[in-house]
């Protein structure tokens, strides 16, 4: 049987920190960001809005509001998920987030997902996009080229996680 791409994303992809500048064409990144749009979503509700920055001194001005996300000033982009105010508004971004990180693994980019549900900084982020009222961040998504490659942890093996019938 042959192994399917996104499997094999699945399997690679890893959260990057460190990135070495080189710009991501911009093709490149709609077809990372259209992997979002194409989500599952709650009654095919849609609610995702996407906004890309590339711009090195906007991502300075996301990096420097995040707590944890510092490292957004160094990526060739940061990836800000929105959606509208909905009942499953949550479910569905994060799930067009993991899309987004897949595909970016895919096509050899390298990404990190930086909370944006519930913090703090959620407003000032939003504000600073110009983001209009009614919409949630979900979460911001750096991407890059990594700039040198990085020791993954180790997942937690199938047979210990993979319960049949019963816990």
């Amino acid at each position: 049987m042959k192994k399917l791409v996104e499997l094999q994303a699945i399997a690679e992809r890893h959260s990057t920190r460190s990135f070495d500048g080189r710009a991501i064409p911009k093709e490149m990144l709609e077809k990372i960001v259209d992997a979002g749009r194409l989500a599952t979503t709650a009654r095919n509700e849609q609610p995702w809005e996407f906004v890309v920055v590339t711009d090195p001194k906007r991502r300075q001005e996301v990096a420097a509001i995040t707590e944890y996300g510092k490292f957004i000033a160094q990526a060739a982009a940061c990836v800000a998920v929105f959606c509208r105010q909905t009942k499953y508004y949550l479910e569905d971004g994060c799930a067009a987030t993991e899309n987004i990180l897949i595909a970016a693994a895919a096509l050899g980019v390298q990404s990190c997902w930086v909370a944006g549900d519930k913090k703090t900084y959620t407003t000032d982020i939003a504000k600073l996009l110009q983001v209009p009222d009614g919409y949630n961040l979900v979460s911001l998504i750096a991407l890059g080229y990594e700039a040198s490659p990085v020791t993954r942890p180790p997942k937690r093996p199938l047979p210990d996680v993979l319960h049949w019938e019963k816990f």
